[in-house]
Parts: C-alpha cells; sequence; structure tokens
C-alpha cells in the first residue's frame, strides 16, 4: 500500500519505520523539506518528499502534527484521493491561543480535525507516549501486548484500514466506536498513555468522564511539568506513563 505520513516527529519516525517493515511504499514529508528530515527516518526507508507531494497517488494519509497546525495543511489534505483514508494522531493540550482554546467549550478534538480537513479522520496512535510506541511493540498474542484504540465514524473501510495498521505497527487495535466518543481515548481519561492491554483498554474507555478529564489533563500537565523542570533528575523511561496511570483513574 502506498501511505503518506506528514510529519516526522517521534510518532511519524516510528510510524514510518513500522509501516515501512511492513511492506507498505511510506513516503514522509514535513512543513520545512525533505533536507530537515531526522536520519532515522531515510534511515527506515521512507522516503523524503516535499508536502506538496506527501499526499499524492496515496491510499491512506496519516497526519502527526501539532494540532495547533491542523488548519494550515488543508491544501496537502484536499490533493488525497476521494477514496483514500485520513488518518490523524494529534491530542488537544490546553494551548492557549484562541482557536485551540475554544475547544474547551465542548467539541470533540477529532471532530473539530474533520472540519478544519474537510473530511472523515480515522483517529489513531494518539494515546500511547513516543517512547512506549517506539519500545514496547510486541508481536500479536504477546500477554504484554499493549491495546490502541481507535475512532472513526460510519465507514466501514476506514476503521477496518485504520486498524490492520495499528496491528502493524505493532500493537492490539480496539474499535473505539465513533469520532463524537474519541475524547475518551484524548488527554485525562484512564485510557490515554496508560500502556493498557486489550484486556484492559475497554474498561477504561468506558470509565471516561467528560467532566472529570479536561481537569485530569490540566492537573498532568502540571505536575509533570514541574517535575521535568529539573533537567538533572531521572525519571525513568516510564514516567509520564506512571503519572498518568496515577491520575487518570
Amino acid at each position: 500500500m502506498k501511505i503518506g505520513i506528514l510529519g516526522v516527529g517521534a510518532i511519524g519516525a516510528t510510524l514510518t519505520a513500522r509501516l515501512t517493515a511492513a511492506g507498505h511504499d511510506v513516503r514522509v514529508a514535513n512543513s520545512r523539506g525533505p533536507e530537515t528530515f531526522p536520519a532515522q527516518v531515510t534511515d527506515a526507508g521512507g522516503r523524503p518528499v516535499h508536502a506538496d507531494d506527501v499526499a499524492t497517488d496515496v491510499e491512506a494519509l496519516v497526519v502527526s502534527i501539532p494540532l495547533s497546525a491542523i488548519p494550515g495543511v488543508r491544501p496537502v489534505v484536499d490533493r488525497l484521493a476521494a477514496d483514500a483514508v485520513l488518518l490523524d494522531t494529534s491530542n488537544y493540550y490546553p494551548v492557549r491561543d484562541g482557536q485551540i482554546a475554544a475547544l474547551d467549550g465542548g467539541q470533540v478534538e477529532s471532530l473539530w480535525v474533520s472540519e478544519q480537513l474537510g473530511r472523515p479522520v480515522v483517529k489513531a496512535w494518539n494515546s500511547i507516549v513516543a517512547g512506549s510506541f517506539a519500545g514496547l511493540a510486541r508481536p500479536a498474542g504477546a500477554p504484554d501486548r499493549i491495546a490502541l484504540p481507535v475512532s472513526a465514524d460510519d465507514d466501514d473501510a476506514d476503521r477496518a484500514l485504520g486498524r490492520l495498521l495499528v496491528e502493524q505497527t505493532g500493537f492490539d487495535a480496539f474499535d473505539a466506536g465513533p469520532l463524537a466518543d474519541s475524547w475518551r481515548q484524548q488527554p485525562g481519561a484512564p485510557a490515554y498513555c496508560t500502556d493498557l492491554t486489550l484486556a484492559e483498554l475497554p474498561a477504561a474507555l468506558a470509565a471516561a468522564d467528560p467532566a472529570r478529564s479536561p481537569r485530569r489533563r490540566d492537573l498532568a500537565m502540571a505536575v509533570i511539568g514541574e517535575l521535568m523542570g529539573d533537567p538533572s533528575a531521572d525519571r525513568g523511561p516510564d514516567f509520564l506513563v506512571r503519572v498518568n496511570r496515577l491520575l487518570y483513574p
């Protein structure tokens, strides 16, 4: 399958490596040009292209960029074929720039992303920290394999492809329902970045509280920001997961 990835940060770089290893033809782009790509992206087999070309003649496009940058990539997404699948990995954090802060009014961020990009999106890979994504992939059937929720609206083909690609990156995929329910897999909810198995994930999604999640999200960010303020402290590779498990249930 031909897949485009827009964004070569930690998640985008790992996606490039995993999807290339799964046999896909992966082209990658960012806003600054191929000459700025980290070596790990090209070493993994990703084909660097300019952003204007990343969505041309692909069957799926993964957008893995900060939420605040979403409106600016609409011209790129408009180049996608009508039957191509659009996947989104972004999350809402309380960045107070007016436009993004408006999401505090209650709109589910994934619905906002779909509106901004002008087509349905599949929400995937947003609920795992970069360290876990890079280091904790497991083969199918492994007892400690992490499960990731996948949300999408009515198109069964889009939803199925999202689950397939998640599985091919080394994680169990769980059908988390429509985009309107995807707040259950976003910051502040028990399923967000807590490295749960397929047996544990459904209960965590069901336990999400729409009133409590934003408060827990903001609390976690404050705690993480304070504890990470000391660059000399070694918090351990699972620090973010431990904080989330403590604060999000």
